[in-house]
């Protein structure tokens, strides 16, 4: 048995190293080379940092034992680096410890007190959120459902759209000018629907010449689609290569230009565009729902706040605090980010939530948790922003601590993407140690790569680690197979001794 697992041992740690079978043979040949003590690992690491795709680079990296608190590992492990997505881990951290994993966010549509459920409603209707970033259009139409089940048939008021539970300030600070009309830059508001976007299907026409046929979901009049574009031939390449979909952001309009050409034999293809003005693209949407379930409605959609005393006509709940915590991680879901810093500010400091009040709460924590917060600096709750710098050190401090809190562990480790399995990390790792068993958030902007989360060893020791990479340029995916070799090699920590304990036994027995 001792043969078969040392076999094992040795796939694994030639896959870890890149080696192939046969030098994998030649190379690793006894229980010592294989020993992940804690001086070994370092060894084995500092030949996988030495990688000439880092040679330009800047990495910091840090692995403790969450069962000693020992650091197993460090490297820059001080120095500042930008989190990207894994400022994430710090802000859904935060939703977790001050407002549970239980707390729910509240879409409601409310009318004055004084008006009677009867058919007709002579006054305002509000649509009143705080920021559910996972609303759907489908609960909407609940919503819609719920009022029509109420015998409302007209509405004689205006739909006022309520955001006032945050803050009107729609992009993070530092956010860059030139990063817009995309899903992953949406507005951050306290009425969202559909992470404020709208999703366009376009595909050739039939014939060349013809129209593209576009489709839009939702199907709404908030967005206008201006399509000049053609169905070209196979070789004309001037219209296929001005082929494009974009928002008008130069000066910004819920407008979409689709320029250029598409090849008749070209398959269908998917754009998520980001709206502006996001609170009146959620009314406008409820509008739309209620025309269309028989209800008249004569009145304007637009910007207000509901009265202090006001009668629910309609109620949605999110999903519990954790489901939306897990769709950030998971999903590296912007939006998501944004509006649980602002509704942490919200609930623990004052409405309307900020996103500098959120900030003040991180600070908060951190301080807590005895980090120096003249040391580093938070500007956004995504990792959006290029003003966020922190350290390696300071992900350790964060992982360990939640591993520590029994109330919210489980949900915390169970929202960061499994390697290999799922999220981010789906197509990463597959088929070395660390698949299924590590779970790490991962982050990205242009020069930068990061990775950070737990795994467990091949004895069983759970380990947190934090790897942050910046300065370099070309493909990303060259840094993330690094990253990779150091999850997987983390993921057999301690083989040794397992392989060790095995072998006496065995010795023992004869």
């Amino acid at each position: 048995m001792n043969i078969v697992l040392r076999q094992l041992i040795l796939i694994a740690f030639a896959a870890v190293l890149g080696l192939s079978s046969c030098a994998s043979q030649k190379s690793v040949q006894t229980l010592d080379d294989v020993s992940m003590t804690k001086e070994k690992l370092g060894r084995h690491l500092d030949k996988i940092l030495a990688d000439s795709v880092l040679q330009q680079s800047n990495v910091g990296i840090k692995v403790v034992s969450l069962a000693s608190g020992k650091t197993l590992y460090e490297r820059n492990s001080g120095l500042l680096f930008h989190p990207a997505s894994n400022m994430k881990l710090l802000t859904t951290a935060l939703a977790l410890k001050r407002l549970g994993p239980n707390f729910r966010f509240k879409t409601e549509l409310v009318t004055a007190p004084e008006v009677s459920h009867i058919e007709t409603i002579d006054a305002n209707i509000y649509l009143r959120g705080t920021g559910d970033a996972d609303l759907l259009t489908e609960d909407l139409q609940e919503m819609v459902d719920e009022i029509a089940s109420k015998g409302i048939k007209e509405i004689n008021g205006n739909l006022v759209c309520d955001a006032s539970y945050m803050d009107d300030l729609y992009w993070g600070k530092g956010w860059m000018w030139d990063d817009a009309s995309a899903w992953y830059w949406a507005q951050i508001s306290a009425l969202s629907v559909n992470d404020n976007c709208v999703t366009l299907t376009v595909k050739p026409g039939k014939k060349k010449g013809a129209p593209l046929q576009v489709a839009m979901e939702p199907a709404t009049s908030y967005m206008q689609i201006i399509d000049k574009a053609r169905t070209v031939g196979r070789y004309d390449s001037v219209a296929r290569d001005s082929f494009k979909v974009l928002r008008k952001w130069k000066k910004p309009a819920n407008i979409i230009d689709i320029e250029g050409g598409m090849w008749s034999g070209s398959s269908e293809r998917e754009y998520i565009i980001d709206v502006i003005d996001a609170p009146l693209y959620v009314g406008t949407l409820m509008k739309e729902l209620l025309v269309k379930a028989g209800i008249r409605f004569n009145g304007e959609v637009v910007m207000g706040e509901a009265p202090d005393s006001s009668k629910a006509l309609a109620v949605h709940l999110s999903e519990p605090m954790s489901a939306s915590v897990n769709n950030t991680n998971k999903e590296s879901d912007n939006l998501s980010a944004e509006l649980l810093l602002k509704a942490v500010a919200a609930e623990r400091r004052q409405q309307p939530g900020s996103a500098s009040d959120g900030i003040s709460e991180l600070y908060k924590l951190y301080d807590e948790w005895g980090v120096d917060s003249s040391s580093y600096y938070l500007a956004d709750g995504s990792g959006v922003s290029r003003y966020n710098v922190i350290t390696p050190n300071m992900l350790c401090v964060l992982l360990q601590e939640m591993h520590k809190d029994f109330k919210i562990q489980a949900e915390f480790k169970a929202s960061l993407p499994i390697a290999g399995v799922d999220g981010t990390l789906e197509d990463r790792m597959k088929g070395t140690p660390a698949e299924g068993k590590l779970r790490a958030k991962t982050g990205s902007l242009r020069g930068v790569s990061t990775l950070s989360g737990y795994t467990t060893g091949f004895n069983g020791e759970e380990l947190a680690f934090a790897i942050m990479v910046s300065h370099f340029v070309g493909s990303t995916s060259k840094i993330r197979k690094v990253q990779d070799r150091i999850g997987a090699l983390l993921s057999i920590y301690g083989a040794g001794n397992v392989l060790s304990a095995t072998h006496r036994d065995a010795a023992n027995s004869n």
